[in-house]
C-alpha cells in the first residue's frame, strides 16, 4: 500500500506527462506483480464496488476521531471529498503497515462487504490505525469505489510497453474488455507471447478530436472520407471461433442486451471485428438516444422493450478479416472490405451506410446542415489512407458536428463542486419561463472559465435565499446561455422534456431575467 500511495501522491502533484510517465515506470519496475495488478486495474479506471455505506464510514471515523457528527459534516462540507475528510480528521497512525497492495485489496478490502456493523467498525479502526494520512486517503478512495486519479488509460498502456518492451499496441489490446487484476494475468499483459489470451478480446477503440478551424484548412476534400456522425453507443463486433461478442467503448460486455445484432452477426465469417455504433433505429431512420438507453438499464430485456428501441448496428470500420489484424491498412482499403463483406444491406441488421460524397468543402458544410432532419450530429471526416490509430490521437479522424441547440435561462439552484472545486458554487441548476413561472429544466456545471465561475459564486453566496442541505436556492438574476446536443420528451422532469449533454456557452449579464427563454421555445425544439 505504502508504495502505491506514494505513487498515487507522485501523480497527483504533477501536470508533466513525462513526469508521470516516469513514476508509472518506476513503480511498474520494482512492484510485484500482484500489487502491479491492482495497480494496473486501478490506474486504467477500475473500481471496486462500495464496501462500506457513506454513513458508517461517517460514523465510524468522527468515532475514532473523537469529534461529534455535526463537526464531521462541517468539516466533509468544506473539504468536499468524504476520503480526504476522514484523512484529515483521524488521528495520526500508531503504526507502520509494511503489507503489499493486493493483500489490502484481496485480504482486507473485499471481505469487509457484509459484515455485522460491530466487526466492520473493529475491522476499519484497525486498519486506519495503521495507515499515514497519505495512504489513508488512497485506502479511503479504494474504500468508497471513488478513486481516480490524473492519469489516462493510454498512459499507463505505454508505461507497461515501455517496462516490458511488448508493442504499446498489443498492451493495449491486451487491456481491453473483462481484464481481471491477478499475478497471473499482470504476467500474460507483459509477457512477449504474441498470442491473445481471450477469444472476445476487442480492440484498443480510435476516437476523433473535434473539429476547430474550418475544414479547408485540412487540404483537399477528395484526401478524406466523410460520414455521418451517429448519436449512438459506440462498439466492436466480434465473431471468432463460432461466438459473437459485442463490447461498447466503456468495456462492457452487452451481448445479450442487443440479442437480434447477436443473431445478425452469427453470419459473418469467423475472424471479424467490425466497429461501429449502435443506434435505435425505427421508421427508416434514428430514434433518439435515450429510447436506446433502455436496452441497457432494464434487467430484463422483454418484448415491450425489444419494440419500443430496435436496434441496429451502424458499421464503418473492418479491424479484422479472416482473423487478420487489419487496423494498419489504409482506410480505403478497410472500407472495400467492409463493403464486401455486407455488401448493399441497407435495410439490414448490420448496415454500412453509403460515405457522404461531395465535390467541395462548401457542398459537404450544406449536407451538414441537413443533420438534424437525417437524426445525426454532423459529420465525420476521416483520411482516406489513415491506419485505425488508438486513442484520441489528431491528425487523422475529425469530427464536424452542428451547432448545438441553445437557450437563455436563469440560475436557480446551486451546489458545490468536488476535488478543487469544493469550496466554490460550480454544480448549478437552471429554469425557463412558463406561464410566469420558473420551471427548473437542466443542470449544468461546465463551460465557465475559473474567473467566471468566482463571479458566479460571489453572486451565488450574495444573493441565497434558502439553503437545502448542500443546495442553495438562488435569487432568479443570473441569466447563462446554456447549450444542448439533443433534446427529448421526459416525464420524469418537471418540465416534460430532458436534453443531452448540457453545458453554459456564456454568462448573459446583457439580458434581465424577463427576457430568458420559455418551455414553449423547448418544446418548439422537440418537435422540430
Amino acid at each position: 500500500m505504502r508504495k502505491f500511495a506514494a505513487l498515487y501522491a507522485a501523480i497527483d502533484a504533477t501536470t508533466s506527462t513525462r513526469a508521470k510517465l516516469d513514476a508509472l515506470v518506476s513503480y511498474f519496475r520494482e512492484a510485484e506483480p500482484a500489487d502491479a495488478a491492482w495497480a494496473v486495474y486501478f490506474l486504467s479506471g477500475g473500481k471496486p464496488r462500495q464496501v462500506v455505506s457513506t454513513k458508517l464510514l461517517r460514523q465510524f471515523s468522527a468515532q475514532l476521531a473523537g469529534i461529534p457528527a455535526w463537526l464531521f459534516d462541517e468539516s466533509y462540507q468544506a473539504v468536499g471529498d468524504l476520503a480526504e475528510t476522514i484523512a484529515h480528521v483521524l488521528p495520526d497512525a500508531q503504526r507502520a503497515s509494511d503489507l503489499p497492495l493486493s493483500v489490502w485489496i484481496e485480504d482486507r478490502l473485499q471481505p469487509l462487504r457484509g459484515l455485522p456493523e460491530t466487526e466492520l467498525q473493529h475491522r476499519l479502526h484497525g486498519y486506519w490505525s495503521e495507515l499515514t494520512r497519505e495512504e489513508c486517503f488512497v485506502w479511503n478512495k479504494l474504500m468508497t469505489g471513488s478513486f481516480r486519479v490524473g492519469v489516462s488509460r493510454q498512459l499507463v498502456t505505454r508505461s507497461l510497453a515501455t517496462v516490458s518492451g511488448v508493442d504499446i499496441r498489443r498492451v493495449a489490446q491486451r487491456l481491453m474488455g473483462e481484464w481481471k487484476p491477478s499475478a497471473h494475468a499482470y504476467l500474460a499483459l507483459i509477457s512477449q507471447d504474441g498470442a491473445v489470451a481471450d477469444l472476445g478480446q476487442p480492440y484498443p477503440f480510435f476516437l476523433a478530436h473535434p473539429l476547430e478551424i474550418p475544414p479547408a484548412g485540412l487540404g483537399e476534400v477528395g484526401q478524406w472520407q466523410a460520414e455521418w456522425k451517429w448519436d449512438g453507443i459506440r462498439a466492436q463486433l466480434i465473431k471468432r471461433e463460432g461466438q459473437v461478442f459485442l463490447w461498447s467503448r466503456g468495456e462492457d460486455l452487452i451481448t445479450d442486451r442487443f440479442p437480434e445484432i447477436a443473431r445478425a452477426a452469427a453470419d459473418l465469417p469467423d475472424g471479424t471485428v467490425l466497429d461501429g455504433e449502435l443506434i435505435g433505429w425505427q421508421a427508416e431512420r434514428p430514434l433518439p438516444f435515450v429510447r436506446l438507453q433502455t436496452r441497457i438499464a432494464r434487467r430484463a430485456l422483454t418484448p415491450q422493450v425489444l419494440a419500443d428501441a430496435p436496434a441496429r448496428f451502424i458499421v464503418y470500420d473492418v479491424l479484422e478479416r479472416d482473423g487478420e489484424d487489419i487496423r494498419e491498412r489504409p482506410l480505403l482499403e478497410r472500407r472495400a472490405e467492409l463493403d464486401k463483406l455486407l455488401g448493399d444491406g441497407a435495410d439490414a441488421t448490420l448496415f454500412a451506410p453509403a460515405v457522404v460524397l461531395a465535390e467541395s468543402w462548401d457542398a459537404l458544410e450544406k449536407l451538414r446542415e441537413e443533420s438534424r432532419e437525417r437524426g445525426v450530429e454532423g459529420l465525420m471526416l476521416k483520411r482516406r489512407g489513415s491506419a485505425y490509430g488508438m486513442g484520441r490521437r489528431r491528425g487523422d479522424w475529425w469530427k464536424w458536428k452542428v451547432e448545438p441547440y441553445s437557450i437563455d435561462a436563469v440560475l436557480v439552484y446551486a451546489q458545490r463542486g468536488h476535488g478543487r472545486r469544493a469550496s466554490l458554487y460550480t454544480d448549478y441548476t437552471f429554469a425557463v419561463w412558463d406561464d410566469g413561472e420558473l420551471v427548473p429544466f437542466a443542470k449544468a456545471y461546465s463551460g465557465l472559465t475559473d474567473a467566471e465561475i468566482r463571479k458566479v459564486d460571489a453572486f451565488i453566496r450574495t444573493n441565497t435565499r434558502e439553503k437545502f442541505g448542500p443546495v442553495r436556492s438562488v435569487k432568479p438574476e443570473l441569466v447563462c446561455e446554456i447549450g444542448f446536443e439533443a433534446i427529448q420528451a421526459s416525464p420524469r422532469h418537471k418540465a416534460g422534456i430532458a436534453v443531452r449533454f448540457p453545458r453554459i456557452l456564456r454568462l448573459r449579464s446583457d439580458k434581465p431575467i424577463e427576457q430568458a427563454d420559455s418551455l414553449r421555445q423547448l418544446q418548439a425544439m422537440l418537435n422540430g
